[in-house]
């Protein structure tokens, strides 16, 4: 048996982005997925305190608004309303990165370059990114835990019933108040 392979390993070798986001598991396992991805390992605070600093070196660089005009194409007239980092929920696990919501469309992009392989073993490096036209929102549904404020999380729905789900928000309430006056304007 590979020793890689022991049961002790409690990490997820990635060979491959295909598929990453196409599965949908039930709304109860992704709640307990999130629950212990919230619960297991460092504490959240600590996380959140690790990707503050991290996200004030990127702001030291220059500001979000030129983050989210470099990441990704935008029009002339498109404004950033809101940044927030946070974590984007796949499949594969959280992934720390900046929810962008602007006046066409809500944006993820991650923090740090993802790493995984290409078919003939050659070692690739991409920033995750997510980006959905307002248009194609169905809507925000939201959940908020009292005694957990680590366990609110946002589903974001497109039109097509896919779901993203994020959590992890330095500011839930002020996130959520963005993301619905920009589902509304485009309503």
């Amino acid at each position: 048996m590979d020793h890689r392979l022991s049961k002790h390993n409690t990490g997820v070798a990635i060979k491959s982005t295909t598929g990453l986001l196409s599965s949908k598991p039930s709304t109860s396992s992704k709640i307990n997925d999130i629950e212990r991805e919230a619960s297991s390992g460092p504490k959240l605070i600590e996380i959140m305190k690790q990707k503050l600093s991290h996200g004030a070196k990127m702001i030291q660089l220059a500001s979000l608004g030129k983050i989210f005009r470099k990441t990704f194409s935008i029009r002339e007239e498109e404004k950033l309303l809101q940044a927030s980092q946070c974590y984007l929920y796949t499949t594969a696990g959280a992934i720390a990165g900046i929810l962008f919501v602007s006046s066409e469309r809500v944006a993820f992009c991650s923090d740090r370059p993802m790493k995984t392989y290409s078919t003939t073993g050659k070692l690739l490096k991409f920033h995750y990114k997510v980006s959905i036209p307002l248009g194609n929102m169905k809507g925000v549904r939201e959940s908020l835990n009292m005694k957990k404020q680590s366990y609110n999380y946002v589903e974001l729905v497109t039109v097509d019933d896919f779901s993203f789900w994020f959590l992890g928000f330095v500011n839930y309430e002020k996130t959520l108040r963005y993301l619905h006056h920009a589902i509304g304007m485009s309503a």
